[in-house]
């Protein structure tokens, strides 16, 4: 396959992958680490092994910190299981609702009807659980973003012989 082929392929698996690390129905940074392999491996790229395996690691690390920071978020403001619960119910939901972002609301919907199921009596509770999910959603795209967008850089930077 022609370098300029290659290139290109790789170029849209990493802008796709930046996309997916907030749209549910893209896998995210594995189109990204996706990508990267692709340009190291399919081309005749002089990318150092350190960015395969520090982006490889990001990667693990993108993919378990998206499950845990919601979580401990959620927890820090009163959450409750119910409302982590909740918030993985809501977001399948979301994701087939045919409305812009609607895993992202199924998501917040899920965490405050899980924690009023738990206490119907307490709202404020289930508003600051809401709050915690969505403070969490924040951090873990935000990590995973930056870590697609270094990504990007580093295929751009290495492909303009910058790097």
């Amino acid at each position: 396959m022609d370098t300029t082929l290659i290139n290109i392929l790789c170029l849209i698996l990493l802008v796709l992958g930046m996309l997916g690390t907030f749209l549910p129905v893209l896998p995210g940074l594995v189109l990204s680490i996706c990508g990267l392999l692709i340009y190291k491996f399919g081309t005749d790229a002089d990318l150092p092994m350190i960015y395969i395996w520090a982006f490889g690691i990001l990667t693990v690390v993108s993919v378990v910190l998206s499950y845990v920071i919601p979580a401990k978020t959620n927890r820090k403001y009163g959450g409750t299981r119910w409302g982590s619960i909740g918030s993985i119910i809501g977001t399948i939901v979301g994701i087939f609702i045919p409305i812009p972002l609607g895993f992202l609301i199924g998501m917040f919907a899920g965490v405050f009807i899980g924690e009023l199921l738990h206490d119907s009596k307490d709202m404020n509770k289930a508003l600051q659980s809401t709050k915690g999910a969505f403070i969490g959603f924040i951090y873990g795209t935000g990590f995973s973003l930056v870590v697609g967008v270094a990504m990007f850089l580093v295929v751009v930077l290495d492909m303009l012989n910058i790097i």
